[in-house]
């Protein structure tokens, strides 16, 4: 087994990766319930209790906003992991009642019900997504330390820390070590006008990264390509897990997006994804004709 140590992160620390280990690139969307995407990655005619078996097709995994709402029964769940197949990966966000109605306290009946609901999603779950508030700052690090720590070893979670205060100071250094111990990613999320909080600090084995697009501007390609370079070096130093995920505003842009980053990652360090079909409505496989 090959052991690398990955570019070191902006806080000095280093994570090593097996670089041996078989690569997973997942590019997606935030959801699937678009109308606007009628014609351009789904079918025309397509009714909405249908998009989901037509994103499955499309895209390779997706960062599940839908259960931050409400958090649906088993059944509907593994209904929706029987649709997508097992390289497909569901990263489902925590409920709102666990991250901001409560922020973290008193929430232990809570966290188990919906561990144990992800669980229906068998082997298409990928990591968790716990989303703190913006209000949720460096004064309830103890919180934080003591909900993290309460969690199972075994689900993997990535975190968002989006107080501006987590970023570029040593006073949370000692959050940032917990995450290196206890193998929890940092969500980064690269998005306009809030550079404050982009950071790259990888303290697992895996990138969560949330992309949001600025309606397919071409600042928006330059960053994606930007992040297609970053890969590459953090792949070549043995990261194995990539989550890719593309927020724009009311989503018309996003499908756009994903198959501009399929096209990056694969010709910048070989992900092997297959892109999205647009504007055809055919099974996806075909080259595309966007670019």
């Amino acid at each position: 087994m090959t052991q690398r140590v990955l570019e070191s992160t902006s806080d000095g620390r280093s994570w090593r990766g097996n670089a041996d280990a078989v690569l997973r690139v997942v590019v997606g969307g935030t959801g699937w319930g678009q109308a606007s995407w009628l014609g351009k990655v789904y079918p025309r005619g397509t009714k909405p209790k249908d998009f989901l078996s037509h994103y499955v097709r499309q895209f390779n995994g997706i960062e599940l906003n839908a259960l931050w709402y409400n958090l649906q029964p088993k059944s509907v769940i593994e209904r929706w992991a029987a649709l997508a197949g097992a390289n497909f990966r569901y990263c489902p966000k925590f409920s709102n009642t666990i991250s901001h109605e409560r922020m973290l306290e008193g929430v232990g009946r809570d966290t188990d019900l919906f561990i144990d609901h992800m669980q229906a999603f068998g082997e298409t779950l990928g990591p968790a997504f716990l989303q703190m508030p913006e209000s949720f700052g460096p004064a309830r690090a103890p919180v934080l330390h003591a909900y993290l720590r309460g969690l199972p070893r075994d689900f993997l979670t990535c975190i968002e820390l989006r107080h501006e205060g987590w970023f570029g100071t040593a006073a949370v250094r000692e959050t940032w070590e917990l995450l290196f111990e206890l193998g929890i990613g940092a969500v980064i999320t690269d998005t306009p006008g809030r550079r404050d909080v982009l950071h790259m600090r990888l303290t697992a084995p895996v990138a969560f990264i949330r992309f949001v697009g600025n309606n397919y501007h071409p600042k928006d390609l330059r960053r994606i390509e930007e992040w297609g370079e970053r890969l590459e070096r953090w792949v070549e130093g043995g990261l194995r897990e990539v989550y890719f995920f593309v927020h724009d505003t009311g989503e018309l842009f996003s499908p756009e997006m994903c198959a501009y980053a399929v096209e990056v990652f694969n010709r910048q360090f070989g992900a092997g994804l297959m892109p999205p079909v647009m504007n055809s409505g055919e099974p996806p496989g075909k080259e595309l004709t966007l670019f």
